[in-house]
């Protein structure tokens, strides 16, 4: 492991392994007369299918709930505590995903973290525009604590880090009234700008087994429509940064969407948040789900467990704590 030097150990390059290059180098050839395609809404089952492939966990169970008028699934580990709960927002470029296509990778995330996670079926573009998504997972967060949760970390991937990272500057800034802390939030290669300003649109175009600046620029304006892509509920990179809860994100070097995770982090150090990003040599979008045939997808959930395990923990009074 390496460590970039322009912001200390914020920021942290993981090696590509020799055996995860050759699974990797399959996987583009597979994906390689996919990559760009136009986005369609009978995609879904596609999508959901390639989720619901995921190595699923026998130690968790799945639970159908709504929370804050918002259906979705609950995924229990073996074992957790009543009074804190994980909320995860899933991918899918606003467009696609689902509860219940998210709930194997979830469970490796619960299951890690040792307490559950609720996923919400937000509503989704083209049907159900910009801020339709973002008002549901404000909505979620609000049951979430109404329900008697006091101790909430948010994690989310894609489109699903966009709106975790949303969620966290809206509870940072007050605009959620809710007793719950917020101890953290960890996103998977988050789409932080809207405005698709990033270099590594550019600079990773070739390196990105999976998708093009064109097509995500068509996706994003299925999700907002005529809505400014500057706004903060759009954009959490244009959002606010003061106040923000301990943040971990993980990303590929072979992703367009690189840039959005360096920039968000470096304005959140710059701001005074406990931020870091992994960045993990020549891994692409969504790597974190190839669970089995690659060591980076078991390393980075390892990572994200410990860090939603600790924040989650932190500040609670064991019966022994004053012995």
């Amino acid at each position: 492991m390496s460590t970039s030097e322009s912001l200390g150990n914020v920021v942290v390059i993981h090696p590509l392994d020799p055996e995860d290059a050759s699974t990797i180098a399959q996987i583009r050839s597979a994906t390689r007369a996919q990559k760009g395609v136009r986005w369609r809404i009978d995609a879904r089952k596609q999508f959901d299918a390639l989720m619901e492939a995921v190595s699923p966990r026998n130690d968790v169970t799945i639970e159908s709930a709504t929370v804050g008028d918002v259906p979705g699934l609950w995924v229990q580990p073996a074992s957790s505590r009543p009074d804190e709960a994980i909320l995860h927002v899933h991918g899918g470029w606003f467009n696609a995903g689902s509860a219940k296509a998210y709930r194997h990778l979830v469970g490796h995330i619960a299951a890690r973290a040792g307490t559950r996670a609720f996923v919400p079926d937000y509503r989704l573009a083209p049907e159900h525009p910009f801020p339709a998504a973002v008002d549901d997972v404000l909505a979620t967060y609000r049951g979430m604590d109404d329900s008697g949760i006091r101790r909430i970390a948010i994690t989310g991937d894609s489109a699903g880090g966009n709106l975790a990272l949303v969620l966290a500057s809206c509870v940072a800034g007050k605009e959620v009234s809710a007793k719950a802390v917020l101890v953290g939030a960890a996103a998977m290669s988050p789409v932080t700008d809207l405005t698709l300003s990033g270099a590594s649109y550019e600079t990773r175009a070739d390196a990105d087994p999976y998708f093009t600046k064109q097509q995500v620029a068509e996706l994003v304006h299925s999700y907002l429509g005529s809505a400014d892509a500057n706004d903060p509920l759009a954009s959490p990179l244009q959002g606010r940064f003061s106040g923000l809860p301990p943040i971990r994100i993980h990303v590929g070097d072979d992703e367009v969407l690189l840039d959005d995770s360096r920039r968000y982090v470096e304005r959140a150090i710059a701001a005074g948040v406990d931020a870091r990003l992994d960045v993990w040599t020549g891994m692409p979008h969504g790597f974190p789900a190839i669970i089995g045939p690659i060591k980076a997808s078991a390393q980075a959930l390892d990572a994200i467990g410990l860090f939603l395990t600790e924040r989650l923990q932190a500040g609670i009074r064991h019966p022994l704590s004053s012995v």
